[in-house]
């Protein structure tokens, strides 16, 4: 009797164990929903009605972040505070936070799958809007995987200054799940390009935004941000990321590490275009090489591309180059990998294959590259031996309004409208003649200097943060008062290093001379036949027609199966090796399907 009780104890013991522990998973799944960062709720777990208000009060790395999550939640909600004093602080103060989290990466990352690549994004905040609902709805911290963007955040599109707040609120949130890669767009030569890219220029969006002094001093602590961006990434030990393509080698490629360890060694800090005066010019070179090249045509395979080293002029012209089959066979030989995932081409269907279904290209924005209405933003999964494209439908509507007479405009004010198509927030305007009479009206100017003046922006960091406690999720964030000394203009302080940009010299590519999207690239789908003024099917004015995407010539089956790699990383931990890892079921897609060959999901659109 004593036994069968003792028996039923423990029996007991056990299953109230299971239950309590439940309970609380349930509990903390509750909680961390209700306060995770993309909450736009007024009431805490607390009950109280103004608990958030008083979250979102002050300068604290919870406040910022708060602030910064609730406008990308709802950007129209949130006009005056964009065009407020305190979005330029909450800038500058974030800006310093993901500079020191960017500065202790190494310049070529290295994670495992699952993972999600992401091209371009261009200041297209509505394209970035569709990723957040359909792949992160939850927020990042509660998606399995990983997300690695490859670049080029800024220019083009009207909505740079939120779409860079966004992604670095979500670096200093989860730094070791967010990787944020550089593109030829996070150089100053480039961004600062307000002749060529005029309003939708990042430097002409910071200065019309926070007026001539302030803006272009947040320009330049966003740049100096932008320095220390990684350049490359390294997935599965197996997949190489980058903006735009592979660097020539500056050392013998078939020594230990190659071509990753020449990358690897590129300063922490590298203006690039242009440099600092301490970059060496073959590093220069690799870093250009990576956010400048691109995959040769075939035309350029058999016209330019040297026989011997698979390089050549690209069509950008400026001094960038492209890569051959040659090239990328060499590269993958020597580092072991099996692909290579860049950006920086347009694509209307939002992803691409070229050299043999080995490159892929990932094009994350719809708009703003002459695609036409109906182009798709693009980002690719890769999930253990899985990788699945997932495209934005042409068709797809989120809360962006796309014309300006929709009766969701009714009740808003001609100069609330203007200063929502001036955020990006209403996408399409029906005529130029209108745009000009806009820009024309005189109309007041929020950023003007006499509201920012320069002793008040310097006053930022006299500013103490206030003593809110930390989300779990920011536990390894220095959230101390952000009086340390000032580090924003063109020579950087930190300890004693001092960087300063050698305005002179030449870099290896010279952005002023360089062609986006060139015809007869590797990757040109412009169609040319198709005017502006033709009906594109979507009740739109011209672009191309979307076509399914190939994938018929790729094969990842391998990929898990490989025994042996050149130039392993020891740094790099793996969890499960050799036989076991095929075992492992997938994460992400919920299935344990063994089909390892490429999904198209481009026919089921979200």
């Amino acid at each position: 009797m004593d036994m069968k009780k003792s028996v039923m104890t423990k029996s007991t013991k056990k299953r109230n164990f299971r239950h309590s522990m439940r309970r609380e998973m349930k509990t903390w799944m509750n909680w961390t929903v209700s306060t995770r960062l993309t909450t736009t709720t007024t009431t805490t777990t607390t009950g109280h009605p103004h608990a958030n208000d008083a979250l979102l009060q002050g300068n604290s790395t919870r406040a910022i972040l708060r602030r910064i999550t609730d406008m990308f939640s709802s950007p129209a909600d949130h006009v005056p505070y964009l065009k407020s004093d305190q979005f330029a602080k909450d800038l500058h103060r974030l800006n310093k936070k993901v500079r020191a989290v960017l500065e202790d990466e190494p310049r070529c990352v290295f994670l495992q799958s699952p993972a999600y690549v992401f091209g371009d994004i261009h200041g297209n905040l509505e394209d970035l809007h569709f990723f957040s609902d359909n792949i992160w709805n939850l927020g990042m911290s509660l998606t399995a995987g990983n997300f690695v963007f490859l670049g080029d955040y800024v220019d083009r599109g009207m909505s740079c200054l939120e779409c860079v707040a966004y992604l670095f609120a979500m670096k200093l949130s989860l730094p070791h799940k967010v990787f944020l890669l550089r593109g030829n767009h996070e150089t100053r030569d480039v961004n600062g390009w307000e002749e060529h890219y005029g309003a939708r220029s990042f430097i002409y969006q910071c200065q019309e935004r926070f007026g001539q002094t302030v803006g272009f001093q947040l320009w330049n602590e966003i740049n100096e941000t932008f320095d220390r961006m990684p350049l490359a990434a390294v997935i599965d030990q197996d997949i190489f990321c980058v903006h735009g393509g592979i660097p020539r080698p500056i050392s013998d490629p078939n020594a230990d590490g190659g071509r990753i360890r020449d990358i690897l060694n590129v300063s922490k800090v590298a203006g690039i275009n242009p440099p600092y005066e301490h970059e060496e010019d073959e590093y220069q070179q690799v870093a250009s090489d990576c956010i400048w090249s691109d995959p040769a045509s075939e035309e350029q395979e058999r016209t330019s591309v040297d026989e011997e080293t698979g390089y050549g002029d690209s069509l950008r012209g400026g001094g960038a180059i492209c890569f051959g089959h040659k090239a990328v066979s060499d590269f993958l030989a020597q580092q072991g990998f099996s692909y290579i995932m860049r950006a920086h081409e347009a694509h209307a269907e939002g992803v691409a294959v070229s050299k043999g279904a080995r490159v892929f290209t990932v094009f994350s924005t719809s708009k703003d590259h002459n695609q036409g209405n109906n182009a798709m933003a693009g980002c690719i999964l890769i999930d253990f031996e899985k990788m699945q494209v997932i495209n934005r439908s042409p068709a797809y509507r989120n809360q962006y309004i796309h014309r300006r007479d929709s009766v969701s405009l009714a009740l808003l004010s001609e100069q609330e409208i203007r200063e929502r198509v001036q955020l990006g927030l209403i996408t399409m305007v029906p005529s130029t003649d209108e745009q000009e009479k806009y820009e024309d009206d005189g109309h007041e100017e929020v950023g003007d200097d006499e509201e920012y003046q320069e002793e008040e922006f310097q006053a930022f960091d006299e500013e103490g943060d206030e003593d809110l406690d930390e989300l779990d999720s920011l536990n390894s964030i220095d959230d101390d008062d952000d009086d340390d000394d000032d580090d924003s203009g063109v020579g950087l302080h930190e300890g004693k290093a001092e960087y300063t940009l050698d305005t002179r010299r030449k870099s290896s590519v010279d952005p002023c001379n360089t062609t986006s999207s060139p015809e007869k690239s590797s990757h040109d789908n412009h169609d040319w036949s198709v005017m502006d003024n033709e009906d594109d099917g979507y009740g739109g004015n011209g672009g191309s027609v979307s076509k399914r995407i190939n994938f018929s010539g790729v094969d990842s089956s391998s990929r898990r199966r490989k025994t042996k790699k050149k130039s392993r990383f020891s740094s790099i931990s793996e969890e499960v090796e050799g036989d076991e890892v095929d075992d492992e079921d997938s994460t992400v897609n919920g299935d344990d399907d063994d089909d390892a060959n490429m999904e198209a999901i481009d026919d089921t659109h979200l």
